[in-house]
């Protein structure tokens, strides 16, 4: 809007938003990444909700609620962030069905993997306003995006750049190192395996 001198100066209603403070966010997938995520948003004084293969012990949890549920965890959270692996167990979890038990006014979000959501139900949960908004980072078959995805206001849409900082991608490239060090050099087993 700034850089296309569309913005004629702030207005009431203009772009707005909800904040995140008081929310209950869900947490689908509370490893590390996960985890990481609940230690953020504790800042933003939000109640912490996951779901997980299994419930963790308190010192992880530092006061997440678990579910041992998908319906008691869809229903009770205002925002759905996603951290599971992909493949054939987690194709299009979230689906028609799981997004409608989530509340009017929900938000999306999935940096985790593409697979994960089935995008025509999104996108169908976005145009009818059930789902508030969706912040994607990956895509089902990426780099290609659902064009449903592209007219949609009520969607961020963001180019696979999770770990686009400097400090990731060395920290990646020196596992990376380590491992081969690990196993070629000293013929032990690699420090950081890939599961």
């Amino acid at each position: 809007m700034v850089r296309a001198g569309q913005w004629k100066g702030w207005a009431p209603t203009q772009l707005l938003g909800v904040t995140l403070e008081g929310k209950k966010l869900g947490i689908l997938g509370f490893g590390r990444i996960g985890r990481e995520l609940a230690a953020m948003a504790r800042g933003f004084r939000m109640e912490i909700h996951y779901r997980d293969i299994q419930k963790l012990p308190p010192e992880v949890e530092q006061g997440a609620i678990y579910h041992d549920n998908e319906d008691s965890f869809l229903g009770a959270i205002d925002i759905i962030s996603m951290h599971v692996p992909g493949g054939d167990a987690n194709r299009h979890w979230l689906n028609a069905a799981r997004l409608a038990k989530m509340k009017k006014g929900s938000l999306v979000v999935n940096s985790g993997r593409g697979v994960s959501v089935h995008d025509e139900s999104l996108i169908a949960a976005l145009k009818s306003g059930h789902i508030r908004g969706a912040g994607l980072d990956v895509y089902d078959g990426e780099p290609k995006v659902n064009p449903g995805y592209l007219t949609l206001e009520n969607v961020a849409l963001l180019p696979h750049l999770g770990s686009a900082t400097i400090e990731v991608r060395d920290a990646m490239g020196n596992r990376a190192l380590e491992n081969l060090d690990a196993v070629l050099l000293k013929g032990t087993e690699p420090p950081h395996r890939v599961a």
